[in-house]
Protein backbone atom coordinates (compact mmCIF):
# COMPACT_ATOMS: atom_id res chain seq x y z
CA UNK A 1 0.00 0.00 0.00
CA UNK A 2 1.76 3.38 -0.82
CA UNK A 3 1.11 6.59 0.49
CA UNK A 4 -1.31 9.06 -1.12
CA UNK A 5 1.09 11.42 -3.11
CA UNK A 6 -1.32 14.63 -2.43
CA UNK A 7 -0.88 14.54 1.26
CA UNK A 8 1.51 16.60 2.48
CA UNK A 9 2.96 15.49 6.00
CA UNK A 10 3.49 18.62 6.91
CA UNK A 11 -0.44 19.27 7.47
CA UNK A 12 -1.61 18.87 10.62
CA UNK A 13 -4.82 19.52 10.07
CA UNK A 14 -5.14 16.51 8.09
CA UNK A 15 -5.02 12.81 9.91
CA UNK A 16 -1.68 11.26 11.00
CA UNK A 17 -0.82 7.93 8.50
CA UNK A 18 -0.33 4.87 11.49
CA UNK A 19 3.10 2.99 11.25
CA UNK A 20 3.18 0.13 8.56
CA UNK A 21 0.83 -2.45 10.75
CA UNK A 22 -1.28 -6.01 9.97
CA UNK A 23 -4.78 -5.57 10.95
CA UNK A 24 -5.59 -9.57 11.94
CA UNK A 25 -9.50 -9.84 12.25
CA UNK A 26 -10.95 -13.27 13.03
CA UNK A 27 -14.21 -14.43 12.25
CA UNK A 28 -13.38 -12.50 8.66
CA UNK A 29 -16.09 -14.08 7.18
CA UNK A 30 -18.65 -13.09 9.25
CA UNK A 31 -21.42 -10.37 8.45
CA UNK A 32 -19.43 -7.58 10.98
CA UNK A 33 -16.42 -7.95 9.02
CA UNK A 34 -18.30 -8.09 5.49
CA UNK A 35 -20.80 -4.93 5.46
CA UNK A 36 -18.29 -3.00 8.24
CA UNK A 37 -14.44 -3.38 9.06
CA UNK A 38 -13.33 -4.27 5.11
CA UNK A 39 -15.44 -1.27 3.97
CA UNK A 40 -13.74 0.83 6.33
CA UNK A 41 -10.27 -0.48 5.66
CA UNK A 42 -10.58 0.44 1.75
CA UNK A 43 -12.09 3.88 2.56
CA UNK A 44 -9.54 3.95 4.53
CA UNK A 45 -7.04 3.49 1.53
CA UNK A 46 -9.62 5.44 -0.48
CA UNK A 47 -8.51 8.49 1.27
CA UNK A 48 -4.48 7.80 1.42
CA UNK A 49 -5.09 7.14 5.14
CA UNK A 50 -3.78 3.74 5.38
CA UNK A 51 0.23 3.63 5.99
CA UNK A 52 2.97 1.73 2.98
CA UNK A 53 3.45 -1.27 4.29
CA UNK A 54 -0.52 -2.30 5.28
CA UNK A 55 -1.49 -5.78 5.47
CA UNK A 56 -5.30 -7.18 5.64
CA UNK A 57 -4.68 -11.01 7.29
CA UNK A 58 -8.28 -12.52 7.40
CA UNK A 59 -8.41 -15.78 9.54
CA UNK A 60 -11.55 -18.03 9.31
CA UNK A 61 -12.66 -21.65 9.18
CA UNK A 62 -12.93 -21.64 5.26
CA UNK A 63 -10.43 -24.04 3.24
CA UNK A 64 -9.51 -20.65 1.18
CA UNK A 65 -5.93 -19.22 -0.26
CA UNK A 66 -5.20 -15.71 -0.40
CA UNK A 67 -6.99 -15.17 -3.86
CA UNK A 68 -10.30 -16.51 -2.74
CA UNK A 69 -10.29 -14.52 0.17
CA UNK A 70 -9.34 -11.30 -1.96
CA UNK A 71 -12.61 -11.60 -3.91
CA UNK A 72 -14.64 -12.12 -1.18
CA UNK A 73 -12.54 -8.61 0.17
CA UNK A 74 -13.38 -7.28 -2.98
CA UNK A 75 -17.11 -7.93 -3.24
CA UNK A 76 -17.65 -6.44 0.51
CA UNK A 77 -15.53 -2.95 -0.14
CA UNK A 78 -17.24 -2.71 -3.39
CA UNK A 79 -20.81 -3.51 -1.96
CA UNK A 80 -20.82 -1.79 1.64
CA UNK A 81 -18.18 0.85 1.37
CA UNK A 82 -19.12 4.81 1.75
CA UNK A 83 -16.72 6.22 -0.56
CA UNK A 84 -16.86 5.50 -4.18
CA UNK A 85 -15.02 1.75 -5.02
CA UNK A 86 -12.06 2.50 -7.73
CA UNK A 87 -10.52 -0.28 -9.41
CA UNK A 88 -7.09 1.25 -8.61
CA UNK A 89 -7.41 1.68 -5.27
CA UNK A 90 -8.49 -1.85 -4.79
CA UNK A 91 -5.75 -2.77 -6.61
CA UNK A 92 -3.21 -1.27 -4.00
CA UNK A 93 -5.15 -3.17 -1.36
CA UNK A 94 -5.67 -6.74 -3.09
CA UNK A 95 -1.76 -6.18 -2.95
CA UNK A 96 -1.74 -6.47 1.13
CA UNK A 97 -4.73 -9.00 1.25
CA UNK A 98 -3.78 -12.04 2.95
CA UNK A 99 -5.43 -15.03 4.42
CA UNK A 100 -5.12 -17.65 7.55
CA UNK A 101 -7.27 -20.63 7.71
CA UNK A 102 -8.21 -22.58 10.70
CA UNK A 103 -9.76 -23.21 13.96
CA UNK A 104 -9.45 -21.17 17.45
CA UNK A 105 -8.92 -24.52 18.81
CA UNK A 106 -5.87 -25.30 16.51
CA UNK A 107 -2.44 -25.00 17.77
CA UNK A 108 -0.60 -25.41 14.68
CA UNK A 109 -2.95 -22.58 12.70
CA UNK A 110 -1.78 -19.89 15.23
CA UNK A 111 1.35 -20.95 15.14
CA UNK A 112 1.01 -20.47 11.35
CA UNK A 113 -0.12 -17.04 11.94
CA UNK A 114 2.46 -16.33 13.87
CA UNK A 115 4.99 -17.48 10.75
CA UNK A 116 3.31 -15.30 8.60
CA UNK A 117 3.47 -12.15 10.56
CA UNK A 118 7.14 -12.62 11.04
CA UNK A 119 7.29 -13.11 7.19
CA UNK A 120 5.31 -9.96 6.72
CA UNK A 121 7.86 -8.32 8.45
CA UNK A 122 9.96 -9.07 5.73
CA UNK A 123 7.70 -8.87 2.83
CA UNK A 124 5.97 -6.00 3.59
CA UNK A 125 7.57 -3.97 6.34
CA UNK A 126 4.92 -4.38 8.91
CA UNK A 127 8.03 -3.95 11.65
CA UNK A 128 5.85 -6.36 13.95
CA UNK A 129 3.28 -3.94 14.12
CA UNK A 130 -0.14 -6.33 14.27
CA UNK A 131 -3.59 -5.42 15.68
CA UNK A 132 -6.15 -8.35 16.43
CA UNK A 133 -9.91 -7.28 15.94
CA UNK A 134 -12.00 -10.23 17.39
CA UNK A 135 -14.93 -10.09 15.25
CA UNK A 136 -16.60 -13.68 16.75
CA UNK A 137 -19.25 -14.62 19.21
CA UNK A 138 -17.87 -13.75 23.11
CA UNK A 139 -17.77 -16.71 24.17
CA UNK A 140 -14.64 -17.81 22.03
CA UNK A 141 -12.72 -14.55 23.25
CA UNK A 142 -10.90 -16.96 25.42
CA UNK A 143 -9.89 -19.46 23.41
CA UNK A 144 -7.93 -16.63 20.97
CA UNK A 145 -6.77 -14.70 23.45
CA UNK A 146 -5.45 -17.97 25.15
CA UNK A 147 -3.36 -18.68 21.74
CA UNK A 148 -2.42 -15.19 21.08
CA UNK A 149 -0.49 -15.78 24.45
CA UNK A 150 0.55 -19.20 23.87
CA UNK A 151 2.34 -18.15 20.88
CA UNK A 152 3.59 -15.03 22.21
CA UNK A 153 1.62 -13.01 19.20
CA UNK A 154 -0.13 -10.44 22.37
CA UNK A 155 3.46 -9.63 23.79
CA UNK A 156 4.48 -6.29 22.78
CA UNK A 157 7.96 -7.11 24.42
CA UNK A 158 8.55 -10.54 22.75
CA UNK A 159 8.02 -8.46 19.71
CA UNK A 160 9.92 -5.92 17.51
CA UNK A 161 6.69 -3.34 17.34
CA UNK A 162 3.49 -3.14 18.73
CA UNK A 163 0.35 -5.31 19.90
CA UNK A 164 -3.43 -4.64 20.27
CA UNK A 165 -6.63 -6.19 20.50
CA UNK A 166 -10.52 -4.97 19.47
CA UNK A 167 -12.47 -6.67 21.83
CA UNK A 168 -17.01 -6.43 20.35
CA UNK A 169 -19.65 -5.65 22.42
CA UNK A 170 -21.05 -7.20 24.70
CA UNK A 171 -18.36 -7.20 27.39
CA UNK A 172 -19.64 -9.72 29.15
CA UNK A 173 -23.71 -10.77 30.29
CA UNK A 174 -23.02 -8.92 34.15
CA UNK A 175 -20.83 -7.82 36.45
CA UNK A 176 -19.34 -10.51 37.39
CA UNK A 177 -18.95 -12.22 33.79
CA UNK A 178 -17.03 -8.75 32.90
CA UNK A 179 -14.77 -8.78 35.04
CA UNK A 180 -13.81 -12.41 34.17
CA UNK A 181 -13.74 -11.16 30.96
CA UNK A 182 -11.68 -7.80 31.37
CA UNK A 183 -9.46 -10.19 33.49
CA UNK A 184 -8.76 -12.00 30.65
CA UNK A 185 -7.74 -9.54 28.14
CA UNK A 186 -5.88 -7.76 30.67
CA UNK A 187 -3.87 -10.75 31.50
CA UNK A 188 -2.83 -11.23 27.97
CA UNK A 189 -2.90 -7.36 26.40
CA UNK A 190 -1.27 -4.62 28.49
CA UNK A 191 -4.68 -2.56 29.11
CA UNK A 192 -3.40 0.73 26.88
CA UNK A 193 -3.02 -1.96 24.00
CA UNK A 194 -7.02 -2.96 24.63
CA UNK A 195 -9.83 -0.91 22.73
CA UNK A 196 -13.21 -2.27 23.81
CA UNK A 197 -15.08 -0.94 20.60
CA UNK A 198 -18.58 1.14 21.31
CA UNK A 199 -19.04 2.08 17.19
CA UNK A 200 -21.64 4.57 18.40
CA UNK A 201 -18.49 6.84 19.87
CA UNK A 202 -17.00 6.70 16.35
CA UNK A 203 -20.00 8.56 15.04
CA UNK A 204 -19.42 12.34 14.03
CA UNK A 205 -23.04 13.82 15.49
CA UNK A 206 -21.44 12.35 19.12
CA UNK A 207 -18.08 13.54 18.87
CA UNK A 208 -19.82 17.13 17.64
CA UNK A 209 -21.75 17.01 20.77
CA UNK A 210 -18.83 17.64 23.00
CA UNK A 211 -17.83 20.27 20.53
CA UNK A 212 -21.61 21.81 21.12
CA UNK A 213 -20.95 21.95 24.35
CA UNK A 214 -17.44 22.74 25.16
CA UNK A 215 -16.77 25.03 21.75
CA UNK A 216 -19.41 27.43 21.97
CA UNK A 217 -20.60 29.71 24.95
CA UNK A 218 -24.09 29.91 24.18
CA UNK A 219 -25.37 26.65 25.92
CA UNK A 220 -23.01 25.21 28.71
CA UNK A 221 -24.28 28.27 31.06
CA UNK A 222 -28.23 26.47 30.55
CA UNK A 223 -26.93 23.10 30.55
CA UNK A 224 -27.65 22.33 34.13
CA UNK A 225 -31.40 21.20 36.14
CA UNK A 226 -31.72 25.24 36.51
CA UNK A 227 -32.50 25.23 33.22
CA UNK A 228 -33.36 21.64 31.49
CA UNK A 229 -36.77 20.07 32.56
CA UNK A 230 -35.63 16.76 31.80
CA UNK A 231 -33.15 14.76 29.06
CA UNK A 232 -34.55 12.45 26.23
CA UNK A 233 -31.85 9.41 24.55
CA UNK A 234 -34.22 7.17 21.99
CA UNK A 235 -32.20 4.69 19.92
CA UNK A 236 -35.24 3.12 17.62
CA UNK A 237 -34.90 0.86 15.01
CA UNK A 238 -38.14 -0.37 12.40
CA UNK A 239 -35.70 -3.80 11.74
CA UNK A 240 -36.50 -6.98 13.89
CA UNK A 241 -33.60 -8.82 14.74
CA UNK A 242 -32.54 -9.61 11.27
CA UNK A 243 -31.23 -13.32 11.81
CA UNK A 244 -29.83 -13.04 14.81
CA UNK A 245 -32.02 -14.75 16.86
CA UNK A 246 -29.27 -16.90 19.31
CA UNK A 247 -27.44 -13.69 20.16
CA UNK A 248 -30.18 -11.80 20.48
CA UNK A 249 -32.44 -14.08 22.71
CA UNK A 250 -29.91 -14.16 24.87
CA UNK A 251 -28.93 -10.60 25.16
CA UNK A 252 -32.45 -8.58 24.57
CA UNK A 253 -32.71 -4.35 24.44
CA UNK A 254 -31.20 -4.45 27.84
CA UNK A 255 -27.80 -5.74 27.04
CA UNK A 256 -27.40 -5.49 23.24
CA UNK A 257 -27.96 -1.48 23.57
CA UNK A 258 -28.61 0.42 26.82
CA UNK A 259 -25.75 -0.84 28.91
CA UNK A 260 -23.29 0.71 26.47
CA UNK A 261 -24.70 2.98 23.70
CA UNK A 262 -27.54 4.29 25.41
CA UNK A 263 -25.27 4.78 28.57
CA UNK A 264 -22.51 5.95 27.09
CA UNK A 265 -24.57 8.91 25.01
CA UNK A 266 -25.82 9.73 28.35
CA UNK A 267 -22.45 10.14 30.31
CA UNK A 268 -21.42 11.94 27.22
CA UNK A 269 -24.54 15.13 27.77
CA UNK A 270 -24.19 14.57 31.63
CA UNK A 271 -20.19 14.84 31.74
CA UNK A 272 -18.24 17.79 33.22
CA UNK A 273 -15.99 19.57 30.55
CA UNK A 274 -12.57 17.83 30.43
CA UNK A 275 -8.83 19.35 31.12
CA UNK A 276 -8.68 18.14 27.53
CA UNK A 277 -9.68 16.13 24.82
CA UNK A 278 -7.39 12.96 25.53
CA UNK A 279 -8.38 9.84 26.24
CA UNK A 280 -7.61 9.73 30.43
CA UNK A 281 -9.20 12.86 30.74
CA UNK A 282 -12.88 12.30 28.81
CA UNK A 283 -12.66 8.53 30.89
CA UNK A 284 -12.65 10.46 34.13
CA UNK A 285 -15.42 12.39 33.71
CA UNK A 286 -17.74 10.06 31.84
CA UNK A 287 -16.49 7.80 35.11
CA UNK A 288 -17.52 9.92 37.42
CA UNK A 289 -21.20 10.38 35.58
CA UNK A 290 -21.64 6.69 35.11
CA UNK A 291 -21.03 6.41 38.58
CA UNK A 292 -23.34 8.83 39.55
CA UNK A 293 -26.30 7.49 37.80
CA UNK A 294 -29.34 6.22 40.30
CA UNK A 295 -31.75 4.23 39.62
CA UNK A 296 -35.41 4.75 40.27
CA UNK A 297 -36.84 3.43 43.64
CA UNK A 298 -40.35 2.69 41.76
CA UNK A 299 -38.89 0.36 39.20
CA UNK A 300 -42.28 -1.50 38.16
CA UNK A 301 -43.80 2.41 37.51
CA UNK A 302 -40.07 4.06 36.01
CA UNK A 303 -38.57 1.20 33.95
CA UNK A 304 -40.07 -0.74 31.08
CA UNK A 305 -39.60 -4.01 29.04
CA UNK A 306 -41.84 -4.79 25.78
CA UNK A 307 -41.76 -7.32 23.03
CA UNK A 308 -43.23 -6.53 19.56
CA UNK A 309 -46.07 -8.44 18.41
CA UNK A 310 -47.28 -9.00 14.19
CA UNK A 311 -47.60 -5.19 13.35
CA UNK A 312 -47.76 -3.34 9.95
CA UNK A 313 -44.45 -1.38 9.23
CA UNK A 314 -44.05 0.64 5.86
CA UNK A 315 -47.75 -0.81 4.49
CA UNK A 316 -46.09 -4.58 5.29
CA UNK A 317 -47.20 -6.72 7.77
CA UNK A 318 -43.91 -8.35 10.18
CA UNK A 319 -44.16 -11.05 12.69
CA UNK A 320 -43.76 -10.76 15.81
CA UNK A 321 -40.95 -12.04 17.66
CA UNK A 322 -41.93 -15.56 19.30
CA UNK A 323 -42.85 -15.81 15.43
CA UNK A 324 -39.24 -15.11 14.73
CA UNK A 325 -36.70 -18.20 13.67
CA UNK A 326 -34.65 -19.40 16.23
CA UNK A 327 -37.09 -17.42 19.36
CA UNK A 328 -38.60 -19.92 21.42
CA UNK A 329 -42.36 -19.47 21.74
CA UNK A 330 -42.33 -18.73 25.19
CA UNK A 331 -38.73 -16.56 25.16
CA UNK A 332 -39.53 -13.78 27.89
CA UNK A 333 -36.77 -11.78 26.12
CA UNK A 334 -37.55 -7.50 25.79
CA UNK A 335 -36.97 -6.03 22.60
CA UNK A 336 -38.08 -2.86 23.79
CA UNK A 337 -36.43 -1.08 26.96
CA UNK A 338 -37.40 2.64 28.45
CA UNK A 339 -36.05 3.69 31.54
CA UNK A 340 -35.92 6.83 33.69
CA UNK A 341 -32.51 7.22 35.63
CA UNK A 342 -31.21 10.18 37.69
CA UNK A 343 -27.37 11.70 37.83
CA UNK A 344 -26.99 12.65 41.18
CA UNK A 345 -24.35 15.77 40.55
CA UNK A 346 -24.68 19.18 41.48
CA UNK A 347 -25.28 19.70 38.05
CA UNK A 348 -28.08 17.22 37.11
CA UNK A 349 -29.68 17.03 40.72
CA UNK A 350 -33.64 16.49 40.02
CA UNK A 351 -32.99 16.12 36.15
CA UNK A 352 -35.11 12.91 35.24
CA UNK A 353 -32.88 11.21 32.32
CA UNK A 354 -35.08 8.78 30.30
CA UNK A 355 -33.90 6.69 27.75
CA UNK A 356 -35.32 4.24 25.26
CA UNK A 357 -34.35 1.68 22.79
CA UNK A 358 -36.65 -0.74 21.00
CA UNK A 359 -37.02 -2.84 17.55
CA UNK A 360 -39.65 -2.84 14.88
CA UNK A 361 -40.58 0.76 16.51
CA UNK A 362 -41.70 3.38 13.38
CA UNK A 363 -38.67 4.14 12.21
CA UNK A 364 -34.93 4.31 12.47
CA UNK A 365 -33.24 6.93 15.02
CA UNK A 366 -31.10 8.10 17.26
CA UNK A 367 -31.43 11.09 18.66
CA UNK A 368 -30.34 13.02 21.95
CA UNK A 369 -33.32 15.42 23.25
CA UNK A 370 -32.43 18.24 25.94
CA UNK A 371 -35.68 19.86 26.89
CA UNK A 372 -35.66 22.95 28.10
CA UNK A 373 -37.86 24.30 31.59
CA UNK A 374 -40.62 26.55 30.25
CA UNK A 375 -40.70 30.03 30.79
CA UNK A 376 -42.00 30.88 34.30
CA UNK A 377 -44.32 33.82 32.57
CA UNK A 378 -45.79 34.20 29.16
CA UNK A 379 -47.21 37.70 28.82
CA UNK A 380 -48.79 37.02 25.64
CA UNK A 381 -52.33 36.65 25.38
CA UNK A 382 -53.09 34.63 22.50
CA UNK A 383 -50.48 32.39 23.18
CA UNK A 384 -51.43 28.65 23.97
CA UNK A 385 -48.65 27.44 26.66
CA UNK A 386 -49.75 23.88 25.42
CA UNK A 387 -49.01 24.37 21.75
CA UNK A 388 -45.81 26.27 22.58
CA UNK A 389 -44.43 23.44 24.35
CA UNK A 390 -40.28 23.46 25.75
CA UNK A 391 -37.46 24.72 24.23
CA UNK A 392 -35.57 21.42 23.07
CA UNK A 393 -32.33 21.02 21.90
CA UNK A 394 -32.09 18.19 19.65
CA UNK A 395 -28.74 16.05 18.55
CA UNK A 396 -29.69 13.45 15.84
CA UNK A 397 -27.25 10.59 15.66
CA UNK A 398 -28.62 9.51 12.79
CA UNK A 399 -29.73 9.37 10.15
CA UNK A 400 -30.39 13.15 9.09
CA UNK A 401 -27.12 14.15 11.09
CA UNK A 402 -27.43 17.25 12.53
CA UNK A 403 -28.46 19.46 15.30
CA UNK A 404 -32.23 21.13 16.03
CA UNK A 405 -32.99 23.82 18.33
CA UNK A 406 -36.40 24.52 18.81
CA UNK A 407 -38.19 27.73 20.10
CA UNK A 408 -40.75 29.91 20.29
CA UNK A 409 -41.31 32.35 17.96
CA UNK A 410 -44.11 35.28 16.65
CA UNK A 411 -46.53 34.52 14.13
CA UNK A 412 -46.79 37.11 11.50
CA UNK A 413 -49.46 39.35 11.89
CA UNK A 414 -51.26 41.62 13.75
CA UNK A 415 -51.25 40.24 17.25
CA UNK A 416 -48.65 38.78 19.39
CA UNK A 417 -48.66 35.56 18.93
CA UNK A 418 -46.14 32.35 19.26
CA UNK A 419 -45.84 29.54 17.94
CA UNK A 420 -43.02 26.22 18.09
CA UNK A 421 -40.88 26.63 15.35
CA UNK A 422 -37.34 25.04 14.74
CA UNK A 423 -33.81 25.77 13.41
CA UNK A 424 -31.33 23.10 12.13
CA UNK A 425 -28.30 22.47 11.26
CA UNK A 426 -27.51 19.11 8.88
CA UNK A 427 -24.08 17.83 8.64
CA UNK A 428 -24.99 16.98 4.65
CA UNK A 429 -25.47 20.24 3.68
CA UNK A 430 -22.97 22.28 5.98
CA UNK A 431 -19.57 20.30 4.55
CA UNK A 432 -18.94 19.23 1.36
CA UNK A 433 -17.00 16.25 2.85
CA UNK A 434 -19.48 13.10 3.94
CA UNK A 435 -18.76 11.86 7.55
CA UNK A 436 -16.49 8.79 7.91
CA UNK A 437 -18.62 5.86 8.84
CA UNK A 438 -18.19 5.33 12.72
CA UNK A 439 -15.98 1.50 11.52
CA UNK A 440 -13.76 3.88 9.79
CA UNK A 441 -12.40 6.16 12.27
CA UNK A 442 -12.43 3.78 14.95
CA UNK A 443 -9.96 1.19 12.65
CA UNK A 444 -8.02 4.20 11.93
CA UNK A 445 -7.99 5.11 15.92
CA UNK A 446 -6.75 1.71 16.48
CA UNK A 447 -3.65 1.78 14.45
CA UNK A 448 -2.73 5.22 15.71
CA UNK A 449 -2.96 3.58 19.29
CA UNK A 450 -5.61 6.40 20.38
CA UNK A 451 -7.63 5.26 23.14
CA UNK A 452 -10.08 8.53 23.05
CA UNK A 453 -12.97 7.05 21.62
CA UNK A 454 -12.98 3.54 23.36
CA UNK A 455 -14.53 2.64 26.97
CA UNK A 456 -12.27 1.31 29.15
CA UNK A 457 -12.98 -1.63 32.00
CA UNK A 458 -14.11 1.18 34.21
CA UNK A 459 -16.71 2.08 32.19
CA UNK A 460 -18.11 -0.77 31.12
CA UNK A 461 -18.46 -2.30 34.81
CA UNK A 462 -19.75 0.99 36.04
CA UNK A 463 -22.49 0.65 32.80
CA UNK A 464 -22.89 -2.90 34.48
CA UNK A 465 -23.88 -1.75 37.77
CA UNK A 466 -27.03 0.47 36.48
CA UNK A 467 -27.87 -2.99 34.55
CA UNK A 468 -27.36 -5.76 37.00
CA UNK A 469 -30.37 -4.16 39.20
CA UNK A 470 -32.70 -3.99 36.55
CA UNK A 471 -31.91 -7.45 34.80
CA UNK A 472 -32.81 -9.04 38.67
CA UNK A 473 -35.83 -7.24 39.10
CA UNK A 474 -37.12 -7.91 35.75
CA UNK A 475 -36.16 -11.84 35.94
CA UNK A 476 -39.63 -13.18 36.63
CA UNK A 477 -41.83 -10.17 34.95
CA UNK A 478 -43.28 -10.86 31.81
CA UNK A 479 -42.74 -7.94 28.85
CA UNK A 480 -45.27 -5.72 27.79
CA UNK A 481 -46.71 -6.12 24.15
CA UNK A 482 -46.63 -3.66 21.69
CA UNK A 483 -47.89 -4.17 17.96
CA UNK A 484 -44.58 -3.72 15.22
CA UNK A 485 -45.17 -0.29 13.94
CA UNK A 486 -45.98 1.37 17.15
CA UNK A 487 -43.49 3.13 19.68
CA UNK A 488 -43.22 0.45 22.14
CA UNK A 489 -45.79 -0.47 24.88
CA UNK A 490 -48.44 1.48 26.33
CA UNK A 491 -46.76 1.79 29.82
CA UNK A 492 -43.22 3.54 28.10
CA UNK A 493 -46.23 6.43 27.55
CA UNK A 494 -47.61 6.12 31.02
CA UNK A 495 -44.19 6.22 32.63
CA UNK A 496 -43.50 9.70 31.63
CA UNK A 497 -47.39 10.79 31.97
CA UNK A 498 -46.82 10.20 35.38
CA UNK A 499 -44.96 13.29 35.63
CA UNK A 500 -46.52 15.31 33.23
CA UNK A 501 -44.53 15.12 30.94
CA UNK A 502 -44.64 12.87 26.73
CA UNK A 503 -42.06 11.02 24.98
CA UNK A 504 -40.98 13.11 21.81
CA UNK A 505 -41.42 12.34 18.42
CA UNK A 506 -38.67 12.05 16.40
Amino acid sequence: MTANPLRDPRDRRLPRIPDPCALVVFGVTGDLARKKLIPAVYDLGNRGLLPPGFVLLGFARRDWGDGDFEQLARAAARDHSRTEFRDDVWRRIADCVRFVPGSFDDDDTFDDLDRTLIDLEASHGIAGNAAFYLSIPPVAFPQVLKQLDRTAMASSADQSGWRRVVVEKPFGHDLASSRELNNLVDSVFRPSEVFRIDHYLGKETVQNLLALRFANTWFEPVWNSNFVDSVQITMAEDVGIEGRAAFYDSAGATRDVLQNHLLQLLALTAMEEPVSFDSESLRVEKRKVLRAISLPEDKAAFTVRGQYEQGWLAGQRVRGYLDEDGIPPDSRTETYVAVRLGVETRRWAGVPFYLRTGKRLPRRVTEIAVVFKRAPHLPFAKTDTAELGHNQLVVRVQPDEGITLRFGSKVPGSAMEVREVSMDFLYGSSFTESSPEAYERLLLDVLLGDTTLFPDHNEVEASWQVVDPLEEFWATREPDRYRAGEWGPRAGDEMLACEGRTWRRP
